[in-house]
């Protein structure tokens, strides 16, 4: 179950972000991400074996590649070898949902914005003036819906804004046919969607190639 979520974050992440299409590899699945200052490219390994993750570092030789995998930091931390560094503040949670309609209604004095960009839908909340009060995406990848970039600006928050971007990518990815929907959380964020009835299923650990 664990493995599937994760394949369809990836194609959806991928997607989402308009990177090249993951390719597979020994250990999972490898996307290019280069253009970013932040990160050159990514490993994702579905299911997590040490001889798995001691292959995909060993394949590594671009600084500012990252791997992410459904397990605790503390747990591989010991198979990374030299040059490689836990991103202890990346961890983040595998989540999903069995989408439902809700039909929400923007918060009083916010306006939304609804754009498709090929694959990828955007949302955006504007407030009276015209500026952008929160956001979200998602790319639907067949049956599934991969939730993204979901922010809410610091003056607008505890407002229900969150909340009414999740419950539009609901509807809008239930409108193409999906029935589920995948994301990747942070702290933060986790704490929002399990409101939404979204559950955990992993972490999701994250290190860093910085020789």
């Amino acid at each position: 179950m664990v493995a599937d979520l994760v394949g369809t974050w990836v194609m959806g992440w991928a997607a989402s972000r308009q990177a090249l299409p993951p390719v597979d590899k020994p250990w999972g699945f490898y996307i290019d991400v280069s253009g970013n200052p932040v990160e050159a490219g990514r490993h994702v390994l579905p299911e997590v074996e040490e001889s798995l993750v001691r292959s995909a570092a060993a394949s590594v030789t671009v600084p500012r590649t990252w791997m992410k995998m459904p397990a605790e930091p503390g747990e591989i931390e010991p198979w990374l070898p030299e040059g490689w560094v836990m991103a202890w503040e990346e961890t983040a949670h595998l989540m999903a949902v069995d989408l439902v309609a809700t039909s929400p209604v923007a918060p009083e004095g916010y306006t939304v914005t609804v754009e498709a960009v090929g694959a990828v839908v955007h949302i955006r909340v504007l407030d009276a003036a015209g500026e952008q009060a929160a956001r979200g995406q998602m790319a639907v990848t067949g049956e599934a819906s991969v939730v993204d970039q979901v922010v809410t600006e610091a003056a607008h928050r505890r407002r229900g804004l969150g909340d009414f971007v999740m419950r539009t990518l609901a509807d809008l990815a239930l409108e193409q046919g999906a029935t589920l929907g995948v994301l990747g959380a942070t702290d933060a964020g986790r704490a929002l969607y399990e409101t939404l009835g979204w559950k955990k299923h992993a972490t999701l650990a994250a290190c860093v190639y910085r020789p």
